[in-house]
């Protein structure tokens, strides 16, 4: 009897066997009247509009800063209103060549005194003496007590002489080819060292090399000064080195004499080299 009521009350349960329902599946209303469900769709990505490019404003004009003052002293370039260009080497003497226009002005580094001024071209190829090498030339003795020189000069300004007062940037000639430049381009020949005697030609010729001090006052520092650098050469060298290049003028050859005789039919002298009268060769 037991046995047979639960095997009754187990096909009667609506579970069925197993825990397997027998009645049918509920309907989708049912379902959603038990508990809705809901979902979260994402947005659909916006297509990027064609953006407009970006202006970027322009900013202000660089502030101008002046170069730092490095001595009491204020310099020119001693080329004023004519473009220019120059080697920043050693060209046998410490001195530069600066290549410029014929009849640009040459002016004064420095406030300071005329010292030496040649007005007059006694250079000659034939002699080539190392004192007339410059031509005309002007030297000016700095307030900074260094000596600066400007040569092979067309012309030199009129006033311009030994004991004048000059300022920085005043006009003490015109550019030209004077000198051993004669077969060259128009140049200014600049040159530093100290004050000397004339006769001391090669001292002034150059003793310090110029070209950072030129630099600087044409691309603004107007204050970069030798004078430093000119007392310690000196200070090596002493005040009145010995000449120790290009220093002998040219030696020109003597002519050989000897009486006409049966070696060339009208006496001339023969030189080693030259064809022969004779035969041509």
């Amino acid at each position: 009897m037991t046995g047979a009521i639960l095997v009754t009350g187990a096909c009667a349960s609506p579970g069925g066997v197993a825990g397997i329902s027998t009645q049918p599946p509920a309907s989708a209303e049912a379902a959603a009247a038990q508990g809705s469900i809901t979902a979260t769709l994402p947005a659909p990505t916006p297509t990027p509009a064609a953006q407009a490019p970006v202006k970027i404003p322009k900013g202000d004009a660089p502030v101008l800063v002046p170069p730092p003052k490095v001595s009491e002293f204020t310099y020119a370039f001693p080329v004023k209103g004519c473009r220019v260009s120059y080697q920043s080497k050693l060209l046998v003497l410490p001195k530069t060549t600066i290549w410029t226009a014929r009849g640009c002005a040459f002016v004064s580094p420095i406030s300071g005194v005329v010292h030496e001024v040649n007005t007059k071209n006694r250079w000659a190829p034939s002699t080539d003496r190392g004192q007339d090498r410059e031509g005309r030339f002007v030297t000016v003795l700095g307030d900074d007590g260094v000596l600066y020189l400007g040569g092979h000069l067309d012309a030199v300004e009129p006033g311009i002489g030994p004991g004048v007062r000059v300022g920085a940037g005043q006009t003490l000639g015109r550019i030209g080819n004077s000198g051993n430049a004669r077969d060259t381009a128009s140049n200014l020949y600049f040159a530093i060292s100290w004050k000397t005697q004339p006769s001391l030609w090669w001292v002034r010729r150059g003793m310090v090399e110029p070209w950072d001090y030129l630099s600087a006052w044409l691309h603004g520092n107007h204050t970069l000064s030798p004078a430093a650098e000119t007392r310690a050469v000196m200070g090596r060298t002493g005040a009145t080195p010995r000449c120790a290049i290009l220093c002998k003028p040219r030696s020109m050859p003597k002519p050989t004499e000897r009486p006409d005789g049966p070696g060339t039919p009208d006496g001339r002298e023969m030189v080693v080299g030259d064809p022969s009268p004779l035969t041509g060769q």
